[in-house]
């Protein structure tokens, strides 16, 4: 049996200047989805443009682009229709059946919702369907919506249990510098670790018809590559990319090489689906012993607790230099946690649980 293989496709991939579908783009993109899925693959596609596409319908392109979050999600009512219309008609051509999934943020951070969706998502793929996957813009709370499929797309790349996310957008891959202003930049063919300086050459947002660039892109690989997932970063028009870009062929774009730890579930969605509120600094001591033995995080450890959060919120675990290198959910609320600073469990209240951040709770982030 083949692999499982997440395509992701960005809103200025799929759209004229004018914010109207392609459906050339589209028809390219199916029928690459289709040689895979004769090789055996299974697939999901990742479409943004749902906003895009609405905007000409209601006379609302270009400079006329409104800003107001409840405008705009009332043009992607409009444009998702029209959107999953041109996924249906052009994977049917193919023998192929799609199926709309649409996601917001709370599907991979309520547990509940999480294994719904897995579910969902796995029984398609069972019945031979191609999901086309978007961010829920008509309903999503702008204060927790991902704004850009990326993100998204390594989630869903997880919840799968994908061996590939292929992020598809209007340039060759990652470079050694902003091709638009460096003309000696060059491509990097693979990434092994994604550190803070290729953060900083990626750069801010993407075009005007889209809300990524390539430093979501960077943030959607670093999600997946810890999920144990390979990525490709091409671009979306170079002919029979998808092909190759799961053949391992060279060149066709940049490759980040997956970790060999797959992260669970659970500890995905700590690390890079649900907010941090706040921050706990802990001494050399305790930092050696999360990173080196798996342990939980008790009292004894803690020299400082900011922010306001409650029990079960997700917080920070920096060092004493301020980096960040872990993230988990509290144990107790912040005033309690500030109780416990510097105290040996022999030290705590009778009956009051000695750990700020249980071990089970605790995820190590990746460096950068």
């Amino acid at each position: 049996m083949g692999s499982t293989v997440v395509a992701k496709i960005g809103s200025s991939s799929i759209t004229d200047h004018a914010g109207a579908i392609s459906t050339d783009a589209v028809a390219k993109l199916c029928r690459e989805v289709a040689a895979l899925r004769d090789a055996g693959h299974r697939c999901v596609i990742v479409s943004s443009g749902a906003i895009a596409a609405g905007l000409p319908l209601l006379g609302l392109g270009g400079d006329r682009r409104p800003r107001d979050i409840a405008t705009l999600q009332a043009v992607s009512a409009v444009g998702q229709g029209r959107l999953i219309g041109h996924y249906m008609d052009e994977l049917a051509r193919h023998g192929l059946v799609g199926g709309q999934v649409l996601l917001t943020p709370l599907d991979f951070i309520m547990r509940s919702q999480y294994v719904h969706a897995r579910s969902t998502m796995q029984r398609l793929l069972e019945l031979g369907v191609v999901p086309v996957v978007n961010e829920n813009d008509t309903v999503a709370d702008d204060e927790i919506r991902f704004g850009d499929n990326d993100r998204i797309a390594a989630l869903v790349a997880h919840l799968v249990d994908a061996e590939h996310l292929v992020l598809l957008t209007d340039t060759p891959g990652v470079f050694t510098a902003d091709p638009r202003t460096d003309e000696h930049a060059s491509l990097i063919e693979e990434i092994v670790e994604i550190d803070a300086a290729l953060e900083a050459v990626a750069g801010g947002a993407g075009t005007l018809r889209g809300s990524g660039g390539m430093a979501s892109k960077l943030a959607a690989a670093k999600i997946a590559t810890w999920s144990g997932v390979r990525v490709v970063v091409a671009k979306a028009d170079r002919p029979n990319v998808l092909v190759d870009a799961i053949s391992g062929r060279a060149g066709v774009g940049t490759v980040f090489v997956p970790k060999p730890h797959r992260l669970t579930a659970r500890k995905l969605w700590i690390a890079f689906a649900v907010a941090a509120v706040g921050q706990v600094t802990v001494d050399d001591g305790a930092r050696k012993a999360l990173l080196e033995r798996g342990v939980s995080l008790l009292g004894a450890g803690v020299v400082a607790v900011d922010g306001k959060f409650e029990a079960g919120d997700a917080i920070e675990i920096r060092d004493v230099d301020g980096a960040v290198f872990a993230k988990g959910l509290a144990r107790h609320d912040a005033a309690t946690s500030a109780s416990m600073i510097g105290k040996r469990t022999a030290l705590l209240p009778e009956g009051l649980a000695p750990e700020v951040v249980h071990r089970d709770d605790l995820v190590m982030l990746p460096p950068g």
